[in-house]
This record gives C-alpha cells, sequence and structure tokens, in this order.
C-alpha cells in the first residue's frame, strides 16, 4: 500500500501542464545527490549535494532547501488538513513579511486540482513583488503545491527569481526534478 501511495504521489507531480514550461537546455542536469529527511522521517527529498537544507519551524515542521539562486520550503503536518485551507495558508509561505511587498500578486495558474486514490493535491503558481530586494532580487515566481491524503499534509513551495525562471529551463529544470523527489513515509 505504501509503495501505491509512493507512485500516486509522484504521478501527481507530473500532472499538470504548468511543471513543463520551456524546454530542457543542452547542458547535463545537476545531480540530486544529497537525500534529506524530516525529523519526524514523514517525508523525503533530493538535492543537489551544494545546496544546504535548514530547520526554520518545528510546529507544523517546515524545512528550506536552498541553493543555485532558488528555495524550496517543505511544509509537513502529521495529519490530513482540508486542503484547500491549507494551500491558501502555504500561499502565504513568502520570503518576507505582508508589509514588505506588493498586496497584489500575478497569477501563472492558480487552484488546479487533482486526485488520484487516496491523495488529493492542489498547485498554483504567481509572482510576488518584494519591496526590497530579497537575496538580491524583487521580483520572484513562488509555486505551491499541497498533497493532503493517508493521514499525511504536505506543501512543497518553490521560490525563483522571475528573471531567472524566464532564461534558465536548466533552473526550471532542476526545481521541477527537486520538487518531483519528494517521497511521504514511513518507508521500509
Amino acid at each position: 500500500m505504501e509503495d501505491l501511495a509512493q507512485a500516486i504521489f509522484v504521478s501527481l507531480l507530473l500532472v499538470p501542464a504548468p511543471l513543463r514550461a520551456g524546454t530542457r537546455g543542452s547542458s547535463v542536469p545537476i545531480a540530486l545527490a544529497s537525500e534529506h529527511r524530516s525529523a519526524a522521517e514523514s517525508f523525503r527529498f533530493r538535492t543537489p549535494s551544494s545546496w544546504i537544507v535548514d530547520k526554520i519551524r518545528e510546529t507544523p515542521e517546515v524545512l528550506e532547501a536552498r541553493g543555485d539562486g532558488v528555495l524550496v520550503r517543505f511544509l509537513h503536518r502529521g495529519q490530513e488538513a482540508g486542503y484547500d485551507s491549507l494551500h491558501a495558508d502555504c500561499m502565504l509561505e513568502r520570503l518576507a513579511g505582508a508589509m514588505d511587498m506588493a498586496p497584489q500578486v500575478k497569477y501563472e495558474y492558480d487552484f488546479l486540482s487533482w486526485a488520484n486514490g487516496p491523495l488529493r493535491a492542489l498547485d498554483s503558481a504567481f509572482a510576488v513583488n518584494y519591496d526590497q530586494p530579497v537575496l538580491g532580487h524583487r521580483q520572484w515566481r513562488q509555486r505551491n503545491l499541497t498533497v493532503v491524503g493517508d493521514g499525511q499534509s504536505l506543501c512543497v513551495v518553490t521560490y525563483c527569481p522571475v528573471s531567472l525562471w524566464k532564461k534558465s529551463a536548466e533552473t526550471r529544470d532542476l526545481l521541477e526534478r527537486v520538487v518531483r523527489s519528494v517521497e511521504l513515509g514511513p518507508w521500509h
């Protein structure tokens, strides 16, 4: 059953067309050589070995991975939450406080949903304009993927400077591969 749940989770990550924005460049993709697990062993994911992974909060459990100019946050709850309300909460996982950004966001797509077996998912992507540069950039593309089911809830939030997102197929591919590498526990 757990193997089936993992296959379903991976298939959910492959469904939405916006994931495949742009084309892969001719260069060799960066290897996802490092595996990381949450403290509760509730999920794991892979990143390039040069990335840094830190715990941001205990409850709910939030990890952040960063490297190559991008960030990925993982927000996990050990119970099944309402996926639409959790998705809305996760969309507020920003790189600065509410008073430090423009109140409007520009949506690329919003609340794409699908279900597969016991898992339900929502996916949104949008651009946020910050008042001051964050890691050298004011405009960031944020993608939120929320998966709920089998007694767990996980948001995967990617952040990429808009300028880098637009010009680098390699960066888009790298973020997609990190997201696809996520697996829910437990493992044998």
